[in-house]
C-alpha cells in the first residue's frame, strides 16, 4: 500500500492539507465565523470571485465582503458536493442555499435561492494563497452585494 507522504509530512509538523483548509473556511463562513475563516489566508493572497467581477488582496475589504454577504443573506449555507485536491490545490463543488428579502414598498417577498458553483483554491504551507469561485451571477442574485465593492464611473 502506498502512502501520500506529502500529506503524511503535513500532519507532523501541523500542516492541514488544501482540502482541509478550504472545507475549514467553508464552515467558518456557514457558521458566521468570517476572522476565522479569512485568518486561514496567507498575508499575500488573492480572492476572485468571477461571477461578481470581484478581487480582493486585503483582509480588511475581504473581511467587509464576507460581512456584507452575511448581512444580505443571513441564512445562506454552502454545501461541498464533491471535492478534488491535487498537489497544493483542491477544486470544491458546492451548492448554496439562501433567501433574499425583496422590499416593495410596505410589502416582503421571501425568495429562496438555490446555486451550484465551483471554488478552486491553492494552498502553500497550510494557508490559502489564492481562491477563486465561479457560479452563475443572475441566478445568485448577489449583484447588489457586488455594488457595494464596485467603483462607479460617470463618463
Amino acid at each position: 500500500m502506498r502512502t501520500n507522504n506529502n500529506n503524511r509530512d503535513a500532519a507532523l509538523i501541523g500542516v492541514s492539507s488544501p482540502k482541509q483548509v478550504t472545507l475549514s473556511v467553508l464552515a467558518a463562513l456557514n457558521a458566521g465565523k468570517i476572522s476565522r475563516a479569512v485568518n486561514q489566508f496567507d498575508e499575500h493572497f488573492k480572492f476572485t470571485d468571477h461571477a461578481l467581477g470581484l478581487e480582493f488582496v486585503d483582509k480588511r475589504r475581504l473581511i467587509e465582503f464576507f460581512h456584507k454577504s452575511r448581512e444580505l443573506f443571513p441564512d445562506a449555507m454552502v454545501e461541498a458536493d464533491t471535492t478534488f485536491e491535487c498537489g497544493d490545490h483542491v477544486t470544491v463543488e458546492w451548492k448554496r442555499r439562501s433567501t433574499q428579502v425583496l422590499s416593495y414598498g410596505f410589502l416582503q417577498r421571501r425568495v429562496s435561492i438555490f446555486l451550484r458553483g465551483a471554488t478552486i483554491v491553492r494552498v502553500d504551507d497550510g494557508r490559502i494563497r489564492q481562491w477563486c469561485d465561479y457560479y452563475d451571477q443572475l441566478a445568485s442574485r448577489r449583484t447588489s452585494l457586488a455594488a457595494f465593492f464596485t467603483e462607479w464611473t460617470e463618463y
